[in-house]
């Protein structure tokens, strides 16, 4: 089944959007095929803010009502201690609250981006969209990351060459409670980061200190801004470390 086809039969669709690459692009065919739209996009300590103005960005843009909910995700001990199941109490959280805001709302079906390329196996948040009958159009009508990226390009989509980004919590260990205080401050440097001009990063808490990854791309250039990226993130961390291994 091509997406035309899924919004023939489907012409009614709440979408979990996240201003990404791929919830992008499933708004964009939504607003273009389906008769009724509207996005959601769930905001907590686990998004951070450039994410919510990318998305009222890119909604007002495609001209798509955009419902955004505040959910408190700290408030769900299975998620705060932080085991290798986080995702999927994470995501079982996220979609329950999208779900019962757009029943409400007269939408009986809710999609997400997922497509092909992200694996259910490894992904213990994947199970809890199935759990909640999430439909995912991109990976039904077999389309890949890649194949994405360059419809997004053909269509004239700002996210087509978007680096992907995880959640925070993701730059927690697992078995590492997640606090506030920790999100807040890898955020911070997050952001310090982006304003210099890197793209395709992450920075890690580790034990108090900040792991840097980055591409190969970017290795160089970090390396020539060392001392004013050290003197700022040491407001937040004891230690900076940076990853050799690139970023893949």
């Amino acid at each position: 089944m091509n997406l035309s086809e899924f919004f023939q039969k489907n012409p009614k669709v709440a979408i979990a959007f996240s201003g990404g690459v791929d919830s992008v692009y499933l708004l964009y065919v939504a607003k273009k095929y389906a008769q009724k739209i509207r996005a959601y996009f769930v905001k907590s300590h686990f998004q951070p803010q450039f994410e919510l103005e990318d998305a009222k960005v890119i909604a007002k843009s495609l001209d798509v009502e955009l419902e955004i909910l505040e959910l408190d995700i700290l408030a769900q001990a299975d998620i705060v201690v932080n085991d290798k199941n986080r995702c999927y109490y994470c995501k079982s959280m996220i979609f329950s609250e999208i779900i019962k805001q757009a029943k409400k709302d007269g939408f009986d079906l809710l999609l997400d981006g997922t497509n092909v390329s992200d694996d259910f196996a490894e992904r213990p948040g994947m199970r809890a969209l199935t759990e909640l009958e999430v439909r995912s159009p991109l990976r039904e009508s077999g389309l890949s990351k890649s194949e994405i990226r360059e419809l997004s390009k053909k269509a004239g989509l700002p996210t087509a060459d978007k680096p992907a980004y995880s959640c925070l919590a993701t730059r927690i260990p697992h078995g590492t409670e997640i606090t506030a205080e920790k999100l807040a401050v890898i955020e911070k440097a997050e952001k310090f980061l982006f304003d210099l001009g890197f793209t395709d990063f992450r920075v890690r808490y580790f034990a108090d200190s900040a792991r840097i990854q980055l591409s190969a791309a970017e290795l160089e250039k970090f390396i020539e801004q060392r001392k004013v990226i050290v003197q700022e993130l040491k407001k937040y961390f004891s230690a900076i470390l940076l990853d050799l291994e690139e970023r893949s």
